[in-house]
């Protein structure tokens, strides 16, 4: 008769580490890329020994993943509250998720960027995670919007959203941006500056 394996409980202070070593990641691979940063100068900046830093993550790969993960998570709580008042208040929840995501975009720098553009296997999972949030939280604030009569009624909420994917897949991509010297917030910025131009009703431009 086989026996369930008992999983190690853990701790309040490795759930500590593992915050404050994925946070020091995030900032620091964010603005200055990961090939050039080592898992010493991360151990030295979070002031613990290499071998704390390697029970937590056994690689930099792994740390760079938790980095975009946290990225995602808190893009997606956030996102979720405000899409979560659109129904009653679509031009301020429009205005929120626009001013929050050029917020969030505004961490990411060019050598981040240059980075990743040589690990496709990493780009391949940030543009998977991109693709669900926008298909989520934009499906739902342009059918709201409709519903508000601030959107279009001839353009398909769905077809909008794809079209935000479509411009956000050809243009915020590592290499086209560095092509365009485009910074993501702009890049971002000027997609959907652009295609809400396009689908916004006379109705929805005078309340913005």
């Amino acid at each position: 008769m086989s026996r369930d394996k008992v999983k190690p409980k853990i701790s309040s202070a490795d759930d500590s580490h593992h915050a404050r070593i994925v946070a020091a990641a995030r900032r620091i691979f964010f603005a200055n890329g990961f090939r050039r940063v080592t898992m010493d100068d991360l151990a030295h900046e979070l002031r613990m020994s290499k071998k704390t830093l390697y029970e937590h993550f056994p690689s930099k790969t792994s740390l760079v993943e938790a980095a975009i993960l946290a990225k995602f998570q808190g893009v997606d709580a956030e996102l979720e509250q405000i899409t979560s008042r659109c129904s009653t208040d679509f031009i301020g929840s429009l205005h929120r998720l626009l001013a929050h995501i050029q917020h969030q975009t505004e961490e990411i720098q060019p050598p981040f960027l240059q980075d990743i553009r040589r690990r496709p296997e990493l780009f391949s999972h940030v543009e998977s995670r991109r693709r669900e949030l926008v298909q989520r939280h934009f499906a739902k604030l342009m059918s709201e919007g409709r519903k508000a009569g601030v959107i279009r009624e001839d353009v398909p909420a769905g077809l909008i959203t794809e079209i935000i994917l479509g411009a956000l897949e050809k243009i915020m991509n590592p290499a086209k941006m560095a092509e365009l010297e485009l910074t993501p917030k702009i890049g971002f910025s000027a997609i959907i500056s652009v295609i809400l131009e396009g689908v916004i009703t006379e109705k929805g431009r005078l309340k913005l």
